[in-house]
């Protein structure tokens, strides 16, 4: 039987074992539970057991759990593509948007966030192996949106996010993730962006040479959760 609290810790073992490798603090990598397509339970489960932060791709599902559930103190990530129709609800309902790749749906977040609950936190997706089929902007075009997104005042750019193509070897995981900690750090010597401090790579798979190259916050459905439920 999936049992989530032990899968919980052994995902957090794996956290503070790389984390210990790489010198840094397992206190600084948040772990994102992905529960889309997860079934109530499951995200019950989780809260229960200490998890705060959990992040869904696809925004009519992701409501009606936020609704549901009325977890008062979870911290609820949109992680998938963005449609410009679906920018509304969520501005509405999220804490975090990890997958912001144009001005457009930047500027559409910012508009539609009511100031009064605070700037939502925002994530520049980038297209780090820049692959055909994969949103997210190219490294060379990072710096010009990211500049443009610090003038809209109801988002706060926490830093980057990337999902690098599947890789046969950890040290090819490692280069894409080394890419992405370079672009991060050339990106924090505009003095508009120096605050960033958020790195959000690495999953079920490839937790660990993403945490060895700086990630923040790791994104993981499969190794805590177990296959998806639906289509």
């Amino acid at each position: 039987m999936h049992n989530i609290v032990d899968k919980i810790t052994e995902v957090n073992t794996r956290i503070e074992k790389a984390a210990l490798i790489a010198n840094r603090n397992s206190q600084d990598i948040t772990l994102l539970a992905v529960s889309k397509r997860q079934p109530d339970q499951h995200l019950l489960e989780a809260y229960s057991a200490g998890l705060r932060h959990f992040g869904e791709n696809y925004v009519q599902e992701a409501i009606a759990k936020i609704e549901r559930l009325h977890l008062k103190q979870a911290i609820w990530h949109f992680i998938g593509p963005i449609q410009s129709n679906k920018t509304k609800v969520i501005a509405e309902h999220f804490h975090w948007v990890h997958s912001v790749d144009r001005l457009k749906i930047a500027q559409r977040l910012n508009d539609q966030r009511n100031p009064a609950r605070g700037p939502l936190n925002i994530c520049l997706q980038i297209n780090i192996d820049n692959e055909a089929n994969k949103a997210g902007i190219n490294i060379e075009h990072a710096s010009e949106l990211a500049l443009q997104m610090t003038t809209l005042h109801n988002l706060r750019l926490r830093g980057l996010m990337t999902i690098p193509q599947n890789s046969v070897t950890p040290a090819q995981s490692c280069d894409a993730f080394n890419r992405m900690q370079t672009l991060f750090q050339q990106l924090k010597t505009h003095q508009p962006l120096a605050h960033m401090d958020t790195l959000s790579m690495g999953m079920s798979t490839d937790m660990e040479p993403a945490i060895s190259q700086g990630s923040t916050i790791v994104r993981v459905g499969t190794a805590l959760f177990g296959p998806r439920s639906g289509p």
